[in-house]
């Protein structure tokens, strides 16, 4: 049984196709990061944040993105929040616990019969429409003649399901600690309900 689903969103450069760590990509895309290595797919659905690696390398292939990485402020972290808030009135999402840091998202919510695909497709819809809307996206500069931006996010989500009651108190006190483990005050949004 699925109770739950915790979602992890990356702001574009976060976390490479073949950063060191592991990834859970199966390809490199991008022809310019392929000197740093093939894609490091992993099968883990536990967090590889705090493995040994080599730094220097991961640095250096950010380097080489087509784009700097994304790095949101405070005033498009709230942006980013008005877009879930007006996400989840649209299909009743339910969400437990959420943490916008600088380079990703934590997003902890109850079990929806919706894929998690379209879930995460429109969620991250909404949050890049309330930063154009706002004037906060973080690649305007990098604006087509067309008027298309590039995406701030990853292409790809990563999202362990929730299967029981303590596994979601246990996500939900993760998600919120996050930001004061990343050395950030704790977060607060009108988006978020209580478990119960």
């Amino acid at each position: 049984m699925i109770v739950g689903f915790h979602f992890i969103f990356s702001a574009y450069g976060f976390w490479l196709p073949n950063d060191p760590r592991g990834s859970w990509s199966s390809m490199v895309r991008q022809f310019d990061l392929l000197r740093y290595g093939p894609s490091t797919k992993i099968q883990t659905t536990q967090s590889v944040a705090d493995a040994p690696h080599n730094q220097e390398l991961r640095h250096t292939a950010k380097r080489a993105m087509k784009y700097p990485p994304v790095k949101f402020t405070g005033l498009q972290a709230r942006a980013i929040a008005r877009g879930f808030a007006e996400a989840s009135a649209t299909h009743e999402y339910h969400f437990h616990a959420l943490a916008i840091l600088p380079d990703h998202i934590h997003l902890v919510t109850a079990h929806h019969d919706r894929h998690i695909d379209k879930i995460a497709a429109h969620l991250k819809a909404k949050a890049t429409m309330h930063l154009s809307q706002e004037n906060l996206h973080p690649m305007e500069r990098f604006k087509k003649a067309n008027g298309t931006k590039p995406s701030p996010w990853a292409r790809n989500f990563w999202c362990p399901f929730i299967r029981t009651p303590k596994h979601m108190k246990a996500a939900i006190e993760y998600v919120e600690n996050n930001p004061v483990k990343a050395g950030l005050r704790k977060q607060h949004w009108k988006c978020v309900v209580p478990y119960v």
